[in-house]
């Protein structure tokens, strides 16, 4: 695979990955947090266990280790946002979230321990004067909400470079496929432990749980490892800021979401910073790379 099929790769699940937001909100009302991570993660492994069990049928310790750490942080993710997006909307919860690749090279500090480039350190002042409009209400009060959204932007960060790192160590398939059974079996238990499991009883229910499970799940954190393989942190954290994006307009047209002006000035701040800060140069994030 080269690098620029990757990028395409990595650029159909920034969009697929869009809708996400439009699915969870549909469902998020109705439905715990808890079992609708066992849910998606459940059907997309079992579909993608189908599709390729000869390939993965022979897995050795290892994948299963770093699939079992993808997976718990994969399920941490979904758990912060779903608490998040109850009181938020979805568009703006896709931009909160996209602050993730703002904390990756931030993050890459003490992993390289090297200070991040001027334009770096200029896109996140950005982003967080984009993050101040946001999510600050009236009065200067944060909302809670806006605070899981960015718990979960910081492991969706985590996610991004544990997966750059293991991608090269293990069978990157194998890797992206049993993280979404080791998701599905913590929320599982979860779910037993804390609540009573109910399976949705509504069509819209399903259509968005298989909306989830299908082109974000098996799908997007499929092909995510695979393709990352083969091309570069700046180029994935550039094409993933593409995300609140079509959030935003999945959310304009099917759910009729206004941010307002306020709302879309944040927005509009944390993508400039986001695209500032992914505009350093390839050279650069390959020698990190290298040095994870």
């Amino acid at each position: 695979m080269t690098q620029k099929q990757a990028n395409m790769i990595l650029a159909t699940v920034s969009i697929g990955w869009g809708t996400s937001y439009i699915f969870m909100k549909l469902c998020i009302d109705t439905l715990s947090p808890l079992t609708i991570v066992a849910l998606r993660f459940g059907i997309a492994f079992i579909v993608m266990l189908a599709i390729f069990s000869k390939k993965i049928i022979r897995v050795d310790a290892k994948t299963l280790k770093c699939s079992a750490m993808l997976g718990a942080i994969l399920f941490g993710i979904f758990i912060a946002l779903l608490i998040g997006m109850k009181n938020t909307t979805a568009s703006s919860a896709g931009f909160l979230t996209s602050t993730t690749v703002i904390l990756v090279p931030i993050m890459q500090i003490f992993i390289t321990r090297k200070w991040p480039s001027s334009k770096i350190i200029l896109g996140v002042m950005i982003v967080m004067a984009g993050l101040a409009i946001l999510t600050i209400g009236d009065g200067f009060s944060f909302a809670l909400s806006s605070l899981n959204c960015l718990i979960s932007a910081f492991l969706y960060a985590l996610h991004i470079i544990l997966t750059n790192y293991f991608s090269r160590k293990v069978d990157a398939l194998q890797l992206g496929i049993f993280q979404l059974g080791f998701a599905c079996l913590y929320a599982a238990v979860g779910t037993f432990v804390f609540e009573t499991p109910v399976l949705p009883h509504e069509v819209v229910q399903w259509i968005s749980i298989l909306g989830l499970a299908l082109i974000c799940s098996a799908y997007g954190f499929v092909m995510q490892p695979v393709a990352q393989k083969h091309t570069t942190p700046e180029s994935t954290g550039f094409l993933f800021s593409l995300e609140p994006i079509f959030s935003a307009i999945f959310s304009f047209i099917f759910l009729h979401e206004n941010m307002g002006v306020k709302g879309y000035l944040g927005a509009l701040l944390i993508l400039t910073g986001v695209l500032i800060a992914n505009s350093s140069s390839k050279k650069q994030f390959l020698h990190k790379e290298m040095n994870v």
